[in-house]
């Protein structure tokens, strides 16, 4: 049974049994700041068991792409030495709300593995809590597993419910018990069942998992049973393949042998065992997802640890004899391998493949030079290995690479960390990490910033959700407020000068969310004001607002009058809604593979960033503008809609990078864009003015960004360049119309004179170096002159160096002058002098004494320094210098 199959035969098993198939999420968790990759099929689920974001299902059942390769969860550099690890999987799953507990899932697993999978049921071994008597008497009394083969897996690590089958989400929250299911390879492979000294060993293996989500622990550890207890299960597509097709290791199933042909194809490779083969293959899916999701290779974060991936696939290519970029070249058989089942990454192959192919150009141009060193290091090291001792018992140190050579490797020519200790893992040699951090220390270095992602504090709320009342209004007179809280606790009343967050039955205050900054405003009372500086989201549909109390005390169940700023709210809603135009005008100027990475939409601008491989044209700018206003002026109104998020993506409607939608979607049609947005927009396009592109700027590879101002901002804007032209006229003396033709002008004429003073200038220092010809001295048959030309520059000085040389026929010459305090010095040897004297040794003599360094061919070399005033000296040294050096 092909992977695909496995994957397509779960799905519809669970929609048979009532499940909705729900979407793989984003490999970027969103609104989820204590995550770096989404990690197994429950994140994008998070807020329902929390209870804070209803579905209209109770059960659901997804495939979920998965990275672990950063952070807490990081597999990377088990990669490619185990059967089992990688940085990129796919988590089958299904999911109770509510509904189902234990013994429907139980059931559901061993009709789907025994029946649809027709796995031998004599081959199963399931594990449960020790404290589970309820999942045990499942098991063994209506699915009948024998006894011997339901293990119970009690606490091992000091505390009640310390366990491997007790699953937790965080330290407090939902938790529960779990049944773990594993396939029993047979005697033949090493290794002991679950719970026993030899579980480690390959003969056991797990492929599915379902937890029981039953308790919510508290601060304090007390466990207090869920009112709606919910199920969430993870099975490894890659691990049950390996059982249905009868392989042991992942990498032997159909969907990797793929990618490890066409890897063996692109690196001249034959062995398809070959391990290499095996971390090329695991690492194109990680990375190409990685880019669809919009990651991009960078030196922080989630763009760090893409780049450490990247990098580590091409060493190994290097291992294997590659010299150039290969790597990208393997997207395309990844589409035709998994493109039906994620049609996102057909989508993006052109984009994926120009991103891989930049990066591996970059690295490859400082690999081979980073890899003479290591390997250079690493053989002086062995070389120094002390021999075995015949008979000796005690193992020998390992040979230790310095982290000096570490740092110098990643600061120098790209290599990650963990890149450096693979390669030395291979040889069995550990790397000095302490004296490597501290290096990093001393250069302030910021590479390794993933661990950045710490868990961020939440305000604790449990009640109802807050009403919106924003798209219609933004006023509401009868708000009640429903949670207050100082100093991230909850409190009952605060008093003027107080910092808070108020929670409202409902408001007209839009929360901050897809790059459109939060509501600004008033709330008050006839006694009481409260000044609303952010409005944020508490929960996915819970508001808090943000601000100060001013005067008066507000208390909980308090009705205000809440107030959003009006002026701010409308500049906002302009620059969003030209957003959405831009993101259309960009796609038809530049091209379909246009996609949002990134907005920030305020009261003062919109800021965009884009994929793109290249900046923008003025002509393209100047295009994309005119389009946009051309919509302005078409005036035509929005329209709003509610839809089913599959219909509205069917509809043609943009889904943007980054934002988390629900199964229902706020569609907005705006001229000719439509996409996915849940902000404030203007009711016609007219209402947004005049659009005007700021600026457009490179943010990282294949990336771009654009700034833009609408409506009352693009006039003071337009009026502000229209003052600033007429002031250059008016010092032009000639009308605006003609100020660029009066420049030009002016600029010719520049050029004319400094055309003509250069002439000057060669003939002064001409005429000097005649006269310099008397300060010529003889150094053991070298003629030396060292002197100071006075009003040139280094073009003249260069010049006048030649002119010597030719005159003095055998004979070392360095020349200086100072402009504007500073030092330029050029130094020139004649062809058969230079045997005995060498330009840069000479020039760089000099330099050392006026502050400066420099360095170039034995025959002319060029320095500069700051020391002006140590000039006269340092050239007076020249002579002796040389005499020292031709004794």
């Amino acid at each position: 049974m092909k992977a695909a199959d496995i994957r397509s035969k779960f799905l519809r098993f669970f929609e048979s049994k009532g499940h909705t198939i729900v979407r793989s999420s984003s490999l970027v968790p969103a609104n989820d700041p204590t995550l770096l990759f989404t990690n197994s099929g429950m994140v994008q689920f998070k807020d329902v068991f929390l209870g804070t974001d209803p579905r209209p299902y109770s059960r659901a059942t997804s495939a979920q792409r998965s990275v672990r390769a950063g952070g807490k969860h990081n597999d990377l550099e088990n990669v490619g030495y185990t059967a089992r690890h990688h940085t990129f999987f796919e988590m089958l799953g299904n999911f109770s709300f509510g509904d189902y507990f234990k013994r429907d899932a139980i059931h559901y697993a061993w009709e789907l593995l025994t029946q649809v999978y027709a796995l031998p049921a004599d081959k199963l071994w399931v594990t449960v809590y020790h404290e589970d008597d309820e999942a045990y008497a499942i098991w063994a009394n209506e699915v009948g597993v024998p006894a011997e083969r339901i293990i119970r897996i009690g606490d091992n690590k000091g505390a009640r419910y310390a366990s491997d089958n007790f699953w937790q989400m965080a330290d407090t929250g939902p938790c529960g018990p779990c049944s773990e299911i594993f396939y029993d390879h047979g005697p033949e492979i090493w290794g002991g069942p679950p719970g026993s000294p030899d579980e480690d060993g390959d003969r056991y293996i797990e492929i599915w998992n379902l937890v029981f989500m039953q308790f919510n622990r508290d601060a304090q550890g007390n466990m207090t049973p869920l009112p709606k207890q919910c199920v969430d299960t993870g099975m490894g597509l890659e691990r049950v393949a390996a059982v249905l097709q009868h392989v042991h290791s992942n990498y032997e199933i159909d969907l990797f042998q793929t990618l490890i042909k066409a890897a063996g194809r692109e690196t001249g490779v034959s062995d398809l065992g070959n391990n290499s083969l095996k971390v090329i293959a695991d690492h194109i899916r990680a990375c190409s997802f990685l880019i669809v999701d919009g990651v991009i290779p960078g030196n922080e974060g989630r763009g760090y640890v893409l780049r450490r991936i990247v990098r580590r696939a091409i060493r190994h290519g290097y291992k294997l004899g590659r010299r150039g970029a290969f790597f990208h070249r393997l997207v395309g058989d990844l589409v035709a391998e998994m493109g039906t089942a994620y049609p996102e990454l057909a989508e993006a192959r052109t984009r994926v493949t120009d991103i891989l192919r930049q990066e591996e150009e970059r690295f490859f141009e400082t690999i081979e030079n980073g890899m003479e060193i290591l390997d250079a290091t690493i053989g002086a090291l062995e070389a120094g290995r002390p021999p075995a001792v015949a008979g000796a018992d005690a193992t020998p140190a390992p040979l230790v690479l310095s982290g000096d050579i570490a740092f110098k490797l990643h600061d120098t020519y790209g290599f990650p960390l963990d890149l450096t200790a693979d390669v030395c893992r291979e040889r069995g040699i550990v790397v000095d990490e302490v004296a490597f951090d501290a290096a990093m220390t001393r250069q302030r270095q910021q590479a390794r910033a993933a661990g950045k992602f710490k868990m961020a504090s939440a305000l604790e709320y449990n009640g109802a959700k807050t009403s919106f009342l924003g798209y219609d209004a933004i006023v509401a007179d009868d708000a009640r407020i429903v949670a207050l809280y100082a100093d991230g606790t909850a409190v009952e009343r605060i008093v003027a000068g107080q910092d808070a967050v108020i929670v409202l039955d409902h408001t007209p205050f839009y929360a901050e969310s897809g790059g459109q900054v939060g509501d600004q405003g008033v709330l008050s009372t006839d006694l009481a004001r409260f000044a609303v500086t952010d409005t944020l989201k508490v929960q996915a549909d819970v508001v808090g607002h943000h601000g100060m109390l001013e005067q008066g005390e507000l208390a909980r169940g308090d009705v205000v009058h809440a107030t959003v700023d009006g002026v701010r709210r409308a500049r906002t809603a302009r620059n969003h809604s030209a957003t959405h135009l831009m993101h259309k005008a960009l796609r038809d100027v530049l091209g379909g593979h246009v996609q949002q990475k990134g907005s920030l939409v305020d009261a003062d601008k919109t800021r965009f960033d884009f994929a793109h491989h290249s900046p923008l044209s003025a002509e393209e700018i100047r295009r994309i503008e005119e389009l946009v206003n051309a919509e302005v002026l078409a005036n035509a109104p929005a329209v709003i809609r509610s839809m089913a998020y599959d219909d509205a993506v069917k509809s043609g409607a943009m889904a943007l990078f980054g934002e988390k939608y629900g199964d229902e979607v706020r569609v907005l049609d705006l001229g000719s864009s439509r996409e996915l947005c849940g902000g404030t927009h203007v009711s016609r396009t007219g209402d947004i003015g005049l659009f005007k592109v700021l600026a457009e700027t490179g943010v990282a590879a294949g990336i771009r960004r654009i700034e833009a101002i609408t409506g009352d901002n693009s006039v003071r804007f337009v009026q502000g360049l229209d003052q600033r032209l007429g002031a250059a006229a008016a010092a032009l003396k000639v009308p605006p119309a003609e100020v660029t033709q009066r420049i030009l002008q002016q600029q010719e004429q520049l050029r004319a004179l400094e055309k003509e003073l250069g002439q000057l200038k060669s003939k002064v220092a001409s005429s000097q170096g005649d006269d310099l010809l008397a300060q010529v001295v003889d150094v053991s048959g070298v003629q030396v002159l060292a002197a100071q030309l006075d009003g040139a520059d280094p073009k003249v000085l260069r010049e006048s160096v030649d002119r010597l040389k030719d005159k003095l026929k055998h004979a070392a010459i360095v020349l200086g002058t100072v402009t504007d305090g500073r030092v330029s010095l050029v130094a020139g040897v004649t062809a058969d002098a230079s045997k005995q004297v060498k330009a840069g040794d000479l020039v760089n003599f000099v330099a050392q004494q006026v502050g400066g360094k420099g360095g170039g061919r034995p025959d002319l070399a060029q320095a500069g320094g700051t020391d002006a005033a140590a000039l006269p000296a340092a050239l007076a040294a020249v002579p002796g210098w040389i005499e020292a050096l031709l004794a």
